[in-house]
């Protein structure tokens, strides 16, 4: 190597560097694109009654809800397992809870700083809706707001009706992940008459710390 190539050397590895990571910073959001693409042919196909539809051959995932606020400008698809390869892609189902829009606390899980960052802002009687595969769509009014030790499972456990129990970690804005609280949302179904009063029957989370 002559004397100009390895003055040149420093530079050229730097800025071989920086493509590597100019381009990893773009394939990320341009793999979440297409990955909610892909999410949302196989929701249609759920529509269209097939069952388990996965979105790519060789994923252990597939769409089971869609899950809607107007107030936060929120549309999401309710993937299946709440384990991180699924998290990845949208807000994941807890497996053992009722099916969002089903009979049941229906609870779902989510990332603080992408697909649950909105619950940041949500407020009591904010309503949340839930479309099922079948087309049924069930609106849930929040009744309750509340930080939760990871391991208290008091959101998790059954309820009469329909309730939608929504989980990401707590802080927002946190640097690191993670973390050993949670941010819990929980919500009952809105009476389908309009004129009948809605009272919440569900027990509150007693002692867990920050419950407005």
């Amino acid at each position: 190597m002559n004397a100009k190539l390895r003055r040149l050397a420093p530079a050229l590895v730097a800025l071989a560097l920086s493509l590597v990571v100019v381009i990893h910073a773009l394939w990320i959001p341009l793999k979440a694109e297409v990955a909610q693409l892909l999410v949302h042919d196989a929701w249609a196909r759920a529509r269209h009654g097939i069952e388990q539809p996965r979105p790519w051959p060789w994923a252990d995932t597939w769409p089971v809800a869609r899950l809607i606020s107007e107030q936060h400008d929120v549309d999401l698809y309710v993937l299946a397992g709440a384990s991180g390869s699924s998290l990845a892609f949208g807000p994941g189902h807890v497996d053992g809870t009722a099916l969002p829009g089903e009979p049941g606390n229906a609870a779902v899980g989510g990332h603080r700083d992408t697909s649950f960052a909105f619950l940041e802002r949500v407020q009591l009687g904010d309503v949340v809706q839930v479309e099922t595969p079948a087309g049924e769509l069930v609106r849930y009014a929040v009744v309750e707001t509340a930080i939760v030790d990871e391991r208290d499972t008091r959101a998790l456990h059954e309820e009469p009706g329909r309730m939608l129990t929504l989980i990401t970690c707590w802080p927002f804005h946190a640097l690191a992940p993670g973390g050993s609280d949670r941010y819990v949302v929980r919500a009952l179904e809105v009476p389908l008459a309009p004129e009948a009063p809605f009272t919440s029957s569900a027990p509150a989370l007693v002692g867990a710390p920050g419950t407005t």
